[in-house]
């Protein structure tokens, strides 16, 4: 009776259209930005093992961008998701011109230094002549579209936060098949267009990243969407918003933030394994991404659910709906971890059809997609925790301890002794960064999440909803106890 009741929950109707309908779009638009990305890798990937180790560089900074930007985004979602749930419409526009504003100004610091020392950023990765050259010609011209990106970051974030998900999939679509022409042109010198190489791939992303917040706009203007209804609305938060924005996003920015920046002590640990062992690490994150797609459309979805139900009140629904994602994405995980297992020697030789890829490079990425493989389940149940539970409910700040403590505490020493002090083979430093990293944390995350203390409102229904929620939480108690 119980498992019954059990998965008769699980897989409630209610739930499930909701969480499709939002997570498909979000799902599929994610695929299409990780096609942009594993366009350009394969296409680079044709000009060797140093090529795609130096764009693999170079795009560890851009990355750090988006860890920081994803950080805006997602303190700006808490807001979104629970004005929504309220239909505040004048404090989501009253959000997305500070976010905006936040955005360009982070994008700009990073498109600053990686056009004016681009050089110094790929060193810090690795020292080889060559590998530095065709990284810093790629980063140097990529800067050029990073307020793009934060453009299109947060405007995709304003609109999936409000149900709005088939738009962005649209402009996403468009620009990532612009991306594959370009490419195509630019790298191999075809459609009439001259042969550029490593720089061919980085003008792409320029052209290509650009199309996308424009056409968001555009599109936003025309069909009189509410985002953009009352443009003097977008500048209309004072000190007072920036101040009580800032004390729920700080947090999640410093999160991110840090999460990345840890992320980059890694890859910069790998890449002085050697630039063979790091291009297999390229490989690796670029299906690490394409895996992930589906797991960023449910967290996505989450974030809508629980945001939007305790922003109006309704506690019990939001609580419900937290603990089912809780449970569907580690068991998502293990499918597609062990789908990622059996295929990684074929995903592998994607990028060595023209036979120019080592074979230490093809080798170590075998071993490391397998330990991914392994260990996905336990990466994405912080994952959803933290950022499509803890944050929409309210609690910005438990995350970045948490990561805090697995990442930098133990987990970076612990990969730094393994590959320098006792000098482990590549694959074993990789599995020690995932091992140090996962295993505390979903403990920690399981633990809070049992709690309850991760539901903290931001408008007054919230509160409301939250105090007659615990009262009923305590009636429930005292009835069982009789």
């Amino acid at each position: 009776m119980h498992i019954r009741n059990g998965i008769r929950w699980l897989f409630e109707g209610r739930f499930w259209s909701a969480a499709l309908r939002l997570a498909v779009p979000i799902a599929l638009q994610n695929l299409l930005v990780c096609s942009f990305s594993l366009v350009d890798t394969i296409m680079v990937g044709q000009l060797g093992d140093i090529a795609l180790s130096a764009v693999g560089m170079a795009g560890q900074w851009s990355w750090l961008m988006n860890m920081v930007l994803f950080g805006v985004a997602s303190g700006a979602s808490v807001y979104f998701a629970q004005y929504w749930g309220n239909r505040d419409e004048h404090g989501i526009r009253r959000i997305l011109g500070l976010v905006l504003l936040s955005g360009i100004v982070f994008s700009l610091m990073f498109a600053l230094i990686a056009y004016l020392a681009p050089v110094s950023v790929i060193r810090i990765f690795n020292r080889t002549d060559a590998v530095v050259e065709a990284g810093s010609a790629y980063l140097r011209i990529a800067a050029f579209s990073y307020v793009a990106i934060a453009l299109n970051t947060i405007l995709c974030t304003a609109l999936r936060s409000t149900e709005r998900v088939r738009l962005p999939l649209l402009v996403s679509g468009l620009s990532t098949v612009l991306n594959a022409v370009l490419n195509y042109g630019l790298i191999f010198g075809k459609l009439g267009l001259p042969e550029m190489g490593v720089a061919g791939a980085a003008l792409a992303t320029c052209i290509s990243s650009w199309t996308a917040p424009i056409l968001l706009v555009v599109i936003c203007v025309l069909k009189r969407c509410s985002l953009f209804s009352v443009p003097r609305e977008l500048i209309s938060f004072g000190f007072r918003d920036i101040i009580e924005f800032y004390k729920k996003a700080v947090p999640v920015i410093l999160n991110e933030s840090l999460w990345g920046l840890g992320t980059v002590l890694f890859n910069i640990i790998y890449s002085n394994l050697g630039y063979e062992h790091y291009a297999a690490v390229t490989i690796l994150r670029t299906f690490e991404n394409i895996a992930f797609t589906f797991f960023i459309g449910l967290c996505n979805a989450s974030c809508v659910m629980v945001g939007k139900a305790v922003g109006s009140g309704e506690i019990e629904k939001g609580v419900s709906d937290a603990r089912r994602f809780a449970v569907i994405v580690p068991m998502l995980s293990v499918l597609v971890g062990a789908a990622i297992i059996l295929a990684r020697s074929s995903l592998i030789q994607i990028f060595n059809l023209g036979g120019t890829i080592t074979e230490t490079t093809v080798s170590s990425a075998n071993w490391i997609m397998l330990i991914y493989g392994c260990e996905l389940a336990f990466r994405n149940i912080p994952y959803i925790i933290i950022v499509g539970i803890f944050r929409p409910g309210g609690d910005t700040a438990v995350g970045m301890k948490y990561d805090m403590l697995t990442l930098w505490g133990f987990s970076l020493p612990a990969t730094f002794i393994a590959a320098f002090l006792l000098k482990l083979p590549f694959p074993v430093c990789f599995a020690v960064s995932y091992i140090f990293e996962d295993y505390i944390k979903v403990i920690l995350c399981i633990r809070h999440m049992k709690s309850m203390k991760w539901l903290k409102p931001v408008t007054a229904e919230g509160h409301a909803g939250l105090a007659k929620w615990i009262e009923t939480q305590k009636a429930r108690v005292t009835d069982h106890a009789i």
